[in-house]
């Protein structure tokens, strides 16, 4: 490596003003950061998967350092790629904004985990009546539904953001618990023939849920053993990291499900029933921006919320256990 070559604290070595470097060569980069996967991301840009590899490769030469590690069968972010594509990314949108055609309707990206809440048609309709802007739904199976990678500007979530994410919230509203319940058969054991008897009742106690095998979304799911009090919580049957593949768990009958009453609202499945609970703390669902450097459309949005809806009658003051 050339020693004149200076380091900085992201690992990403500088060689002054950065000639090489062009705008191609950064939203290629970020492409293959975000979808993990040079054929994907050359779809998403529509170009060749070929053309993607030599900018990407143009790029870490620029640098003098590996942004990618490349196997067989996926791409993984180096340390020095992990902080370049955070610190470029949210620059990229904002720049994609500022080179909009002044006759351009400008757009705010609302980011969501499934499904989306009940407050947002009604808030996104105010806001673009107040604005004149847009709203373009974003979907992504992550904690922060894409708020830390620069694909949303503002972003709805259910229960607590992670700890330390750098973010601002405000509660929006609370929504109840339920239930979700695989219609199969039970297989045999004594867990899963609790489980097949649970899947007839109408109504269950929160405090019950503690002798079933429980099925848990790690990555945006609210509902995990901790939420129950110490030496009576169910035991962790299984997980997933994403919603579908969390349903189709709980409908194969790996375990008892817990999600937001918006579930039940707007999904439906052939292998699962939604028994409504008693006692059950409520989800807050939050709305959040990042905490520095935020949209300005993302302020507007932010705003725009009033305040919270009360929780529901069977709110439990958690203890420590339970937070």
């Amino acid at each position: 490596m050339n020693p004149a070559h200076a380091g900085t604290a992201s690992g990403v070595r500088t060689t002054g003003g950065h000639d090489g470097v062009e705008l191609r060569h950064l939203r290629a980069f970020v492409a293959v950061a975000e979808e993990r996967s040079f054929t994907h991301a050359a779809d998403r840009l529509g170009i060749g998967q070929p053309a993607l590899t030599r900018t990407v490769r143009a790029l870490e030469d620029a640098l003098a350092v590996r942004l990618l590690d490349r196997t067989t069968r996926r791409v993984e972010l180096t340390d020095a790629g992990r902080q370049l594509h955070d610190d470029i990314a949210p620059l990229l949108s904002r720049l994609a904004d500022a080179l909009r055609s002044p006759g351009e309707q400008a757009i705010l990206r609302l980011g969501f985990t499934a499904p989306l809440p009940a407050c947002c048609p009604a808030l996104t309709s105010a806001f673009e009546a107040a604005t004149g802007a847009g709203v373009r739904l974003v979907r992504r199976d992550t904690p922060l539904a894409g708020l830390d990678t620069g694909e949303s500007d503002v972003a709805v979530l259910r229960g607590d953001p992670p700890e330390g994410a750098p973010v601002r919230t405000r509660l929006l509203s609370y929504e109840s618990r339920v239930a979700v319940v695989s219609r199969t058969e039970p297989g045999t054991g004594p867990a899963r023939e609790r489980t097949g008897t649970v899947a007839r009742r109408r109504v269950l106690d929160w405090a019950e849920l503690a002798d079933l095998p429980l099925v848990v979304n790690t990555v945006t799911g609210t509902t995990r053993p901790e939420l129950w009090p110490r030496g009576r919580r169910p035991r962790l049957a299984c997980t997933a990291d994403n919603f579908d593949e969390w349903l189709e768990a709980v409908a194969a009958g790996h375990g008892i499900g817990v999600a937001s009453e918006a579930v039940a609202q707007r999904h439906t499945h052939p292998g699962l029933r939604f028994v409504r609970l008693k006692n059950a703390p409520p989800v807050p669902v939050r709305l959040a921006l990042p905490d520095r450097d935020a949209h300005p459309l993302a302020e507007r949005f932010f705003r725009l919320t009033g305040p919270a809806a009360p929780a529901p009658e069977n709110k439990r003051t958690a203890g420590p256990e339970q937070r």
